[in-house]
């Protein structure tokens, strides 16, 4: 189960992020972060994962997509968390991607 809420607050839009990042669930992040990009364009994005329990390639690969785009401020509060957030800001995870 994934869920998905924004909260569009000044100075930055909040993108929260629950369960477990997987699948269809990653495919619908990309296209609801999209959106809130395309909405919130001026505003500075947080994406707060603080309650991905899981992220499989698919979902992992969408944080960092969302990172790279945006700039995000990854939000995270446990090591596992911290883990997903460290594989998104990587500039070694984002290089791989590129190849």
């Amino acid at each position: 189960m994934l869920r998905i809420s924004i909260k569009e607050d000044l100075p930055a839009a909040t993108l929260k992020v629950e369960g477990k990042l997987v699948g269809a669930w990653a495919m619908e992040l990309g296209k609801t972060w999209r959106d809130l990009w395309a909405s919130a364009r001026q505003k500075p994005l947080r994406l707060d994962i603080c309650g991905v329990t899981f992220a499989d390639h698919k979902g992992a690969q969408i944080l960092r997509e969302i990172v790279k785009a945006t700039g995000a401020e990854v939000v995270s509060d446990s090591p596992l968390t911290q883990y997903f957030a460290n594989q998104a800001t990587s500039p070694a995870a984002l290089e791989a991607e590129e190849k």
